[in-house]
Parts: C-alpha cells; structure tokens; sequence
C-alpha cells in the first residue's frame, strides 16, 4: 500500500469514528475539512472504502434517513451507502493514532494526523510535534547550505522563490514550537497538586462541654461546687 493510501484509509477511518456517513458526504468531509486531500476524486476513494469494508473495519449500511427514502423511488435508483465503523476498525484506527514514526512527520502524513488530534492522547501528540519541528529544521539547514552553495548562481526571482520557501518553514517550525510550549502548559496545568489541609471542625469538644474556636477549654471554675 503506498503512503497516500494509507493516509487516506487513516482520514476516513477518522471521519467515520465520528459519524457513519455516505461516500458522497465523506468525500466532502475530506476536501473541505482536511486540505490534503483536496485533490482525492472518487477514482481514489471508493476502491479504499472497499479495502476498509473487505478488512472488516467498515460496514455498508442502506441509507436509513427521510432524505434518502424519499429520494431514492423519485429517482429511481438505489439509496446511498452508508459506511460505518465497526469495532475492529476503531481499534485499528487507535493503532493507527498512536504511532509515531518517521512517516508521522512526513508533509502530507502531519497534515492527516494533526486534523486528528482531538483524538490523539497527549503524549503522542508531543512525540509528533517535535518529530515534525526536528524534520523541518533539518530541512530548514539543508535549503540554506544549499542557498549558501548556489546563491550566486541564481537569478534574482529564483533566489526569492527559494528564501520563500525558507520563510514558509521557519514560520512553521515557530508554530510548531508555540503548539508544543501550548502542549507542555496543558500538561503542568493537569498534574495533581499538594493534596489540601486538612479543614479544622468549627467546634471541638472538650469533657463533655462543646468550645467555639477562640475559646478556652478549661473548665469553669464557676461550675465547681464545693462538697
């Protein structure tokens, strides 16, 4: 399976963790709300939603809502699909959250993987930030020993397209250090502190008598009677 396959078999296992849905509605999902996927067509899609349902990590339901019963005759076609998570494939899909290799930190894998964050524990979510941020200021190294190489070989549009490309990952490693000092607050902020004091009774009570606090404990002398 090629890495694009595999980052759009993770994205949809991830939409359908929130909400069965149909192929239609799904495509929409990854277009509009992760970026990466913009250039997917149902070329792409519908074969991987077939993968997903042969492993037993998707189901194919008939459309059950009004829209789709009552379309559906009026067209005269067949109600839309609905794909469903099974359990097998919500905890193939949180295998597929925790890990945190090389490819986490990959352009289009990060991009994936970050849209899926609320879902992702803490600690993981550390172990990808600085996997990517360490992967950018490589690469943020390697273009400006590059520059320095070449930089008089260059005409002055290519030279600006390359300091370009330069500011886009410096803004992004700035970025990812901001989500990661973000991550390290969260993380402090939700350690248990000291346990409390112990909170003193309002009153204590002393050979049978009850002593408001502020008050002596010592017994009357007025209260001794002489035998």
């Amino acid at each position: 399976m090629s890495r694009r396959s595999g980052i759009l078999e993770f994205a949809v296992l991830g939409l359908l963790r929130e909400s069965p849905m149909h192929g239609y509605e799904l495509r929409k999902r990854l277009n509009t709300s992760l970026g990466v996927f913009r250039a997917f067509s149902y070329g792409s899609l519908y074969p991987c939603l077939k993968t997903l349902v042969a492993n037993g990590w998707l189901t194919e339901e008939p459309g059950n809502t009004s829209e789709d019963a009552l379309s559906a005759p009026l067209a005269g076609r067949r109600a839309k699909i609905v794909y469903r998570l099974t359990a097998d494939g919500k905890e193939h899909f949180e295998e597929l959250l925790a890990q945190t290799g090389p490819d986490a930190y990959e352009d289009e894998t990060f991009a994936a993987r970050f849209a899926f964050f609320g879902q992702t524990s803490r600690d993981v979510r550390m172990r990808v930030l600085e996997g990517r941020r360490s992967r950018l200021e490589e690469r943020l190294e390697k273009m400006r020993a590059s520059l320095a190489r070449t930089r008089e070989r260059l005409d002055d549009y290519t030279l600006e397209l390359q300091r370009h490309g330069m500011e886009s990952v410096e803004r992004e490693v700035r970025w990812l250090n901001e989500l990661i000092e973000s991550e390290r607050v969260g993380r402090d902020q939700r350690r248990p502190g000291p346990p409390a004091p112990e909170r003193q009774d309002a009153t204590e009570t002393s050979g049978g008598r009850t002593a408001h606090r502020g008050e002596s404990s010592r017994p009357d002398p007025s209260e001794d009677t002489a035998t």
